[in-house]
């Protein structure tokens, strides 16, 4: 793995210091240049932590990930550069599933002047890297907010309209044995939402395009386009030309999502 094939992955051609400009600058970079996906659970490819692996899926072959492989990237390369790096254990939706959700979201701490949250696994989340202050904070048309629950639990909340509307996390560093057990089982779980339905995101300057399912939707601005594709073939047009990913067997792959379309749209 070198540092210097993720950088031109992500097309980052400025100076590598641990500084603020830096980070911020990667950060948007990797979320330009690499989509949030979940087509290796929907394809039965099982995943795990090993940042090997999801080096050589990111970089070599050129594909997206979830949070777990898209924040262990970008954290395995800002600890490459010089940056201090904690991962931190998120859960999305806690505010509704309680701490079961725990570990099913990785996010990172980075500490420079202040201590900063950095997290391009989301898929429709921060834009760049903000202080851990309570408060609401604006980055281009997004609004967040960020409010503390007690000394060490914070709560991360999405700008309107988005999903997920929120995620917790700790202030602490994670336990890996519970990021790996909850990997594991959002793979396995048939009620895991990744297990059911397709989601790829990706950000754009303009905005996010998404794809639910057949659902395809840009957005510029918060303005929505939605259309539903109808074949195989209008998926791997989307995947490849949009979300920039190859290596997916598209044939396997459409059965399931046409399926899932039926079950939630019977009349559709």
């Amino acid at each position: 793995m070198k540092i210097t094939e993720y950088l031109e992955r992500i097309d980052y051609q400025g100076p590598r210091a641990p500084t603020l400009e830096c980070l911020s600058a990667i950060h948007r970079q990797h979320l330009v240049h690499i989509s949030y996906e979940n087509l290796d659970v929907q394809l039965g490819r099982p995943l795990d932590l090993d940042i090997e692996r999801i080096f050589d899926k990111i970089v070599h072959r050129r594909r997206g990930g979830w949070c777990y492989e898209m924040n262990g990237l970008l954290g395995w390369a800002l600890g490459e550069i010089g940056f201090d790096v904690m991962r931190m254990a998120g859960g999305v939706k806690r505010s509704l599933g309680g701490d079961e959700t725990l570990g099913n979201h990785l996010v990172l701490a980075v500490q420079l002047d202040e201590t900063y949250i950095a997290d391009v696994g989301l898929g429709n989340g921060l834009v760049e890297p903000t202080r851990l202050r309570e408060g609401s904070f604006s980055q281009e048309f997004r609004e967040f907010r960020l409010e503390q629950l007690d000394d060490d639990a914070w709560r991360f909340h999405n700008f309107p309209g988005a999903m997920p509307l929120n995620f917790d996390f700790y202030y602490a560093r994670a336990e890996e044995s519970l990021l790996a057990e909850t990997c594991a089982n959002l793979q396995s779980d048939p009620q895991s939402m990744f297990r059911q339905n397709l989601i790829c995101m990706c950000f754009k300057p303009d905005g996010s395009r998404f794809l639910l399912g057949r659902t395809f939707i840009s957005y510029e601005g918060t303005t929505p386009t939605q259309r539903l594709l109808e074949s195989a073939a209008e998926v791997e047009e989307v995947l490849k030309n949009v979300f920039d990913l190859q290596d997916v067997e598209i044939e396997n792959l459409w059965p399931r999502v046409a399926a899932r379309h039926d079950e939630l749209f019977p009349t559709s």
